[in-house]
């Protein structure tokens, strides 16, 4: 059976096995470490990571693809995952399953950072993600303070999960090649929370920090702070200078 690639999806399909079997190792190792049995693959495609997850001892697998002829491929292909599939938009589904589950995927690069927005709604429930990116995202994703690429994405994800960058992957290893790097990347969520005035408060900084960057956070943020808390020092820098821990704790001098 044959299938048709969708620029409109963003579909570039991973062929190199190599690849396949590194991103399966990662997550073999965390479903060990976690003891978690439940696992939601984002944009199967055409099952190359897929074929693997599903030789994964115990697995409660499901996996969630908008194409119709990619769900009608796979059912083909692999008929054990019929009742597995999800056909649907990642971004309108609930949660897949009622207790916690690893998230994994090559991701469909057009709506990749909303995939890693949607799962921080979904924090509570998903310890573990392992996910590729288009390498400058995935750089984006787990960037440090002071660095042109930390931004809103960098800070909201690393308030709750660990960010490991895990590998490159050429363009060679998809079909079609994209016109850019990509890059592998695992979080994991925290074991220590940052204690935050309210998680809709941290948002609202971070958010309005960044949108105003290359200003300073007093001029930034002057908004949202009364004059008095805007004297200290720390008012000086600009967002990209501020650790996660730095914004945590600035909520409780918000108004």
């Amino acid at each position: 059976m044959q299938y048709t690639l969708k620029k409109s999806l963003g579909q570039h399909f991973l062929k190199d096995e190599n690849i396949c079997k590194k991103i399966v190792q990662a997550l073999q190792e965390n479903i060990d470490d976690t003891g978690i049995k439940n696992l939601l693959e984002i944009g199967p495609g055409a099952g190359a990571l897929t074929k693997y997850l599903l030789q994964l001892p115990e697995l409660n697998f499901k996996a969630v693809e908008l194409d119709a002829e990619k769900v009608q491929y796979l059912e083909t292909i692999y008929p054990r995952i019929k009742d597995k599939m999800i056909h649907n938009d990642f971004l309108d589904i609930d949660a897949p399953f009622d207790t916690p589950f690893i998230v994994a995927g090559n991701f469909p690069y057009n709506i990749s950072t909303q995939i890693v927005f949607k799962i921080l709604d979904w924090k509570e429930r998903v310890p573990v993600m392992i996910g590729m990116f288009q390498k400058e995202v995935a750089q984006r994703i787990v960037s440090k303070p002071g660095t042109k690429v930390y931004g809103i994405i960098s800070v909201l994800t690393q308030a709750f999960y660990s960010a490991e960058y895990l590998f490159d992957v050429t363009p060679g290893s998809f079909t079609p090649p994209p016109k850019v790097m990509s890059g592998v990347i695992k979080l994991k969520v925290r074991s220590t929370k940052y204690e935050v005035r309210s998680e809709k408060d941290f948002f609202t900084l971070v958010k309005t920090a960044f949108n105003q960057r290359r200003k300073t956070l007093r001029n930034a943020v002057r908004n949202l702070f009364d004059e008095a808390a805007l004297k200290y020092d720390i008012f000086n820098k600009r967002a990209e200078q501020l650790s996660v821990e730095d914004f945590a704790a600035l909520t409780f001098k918000m108004k």
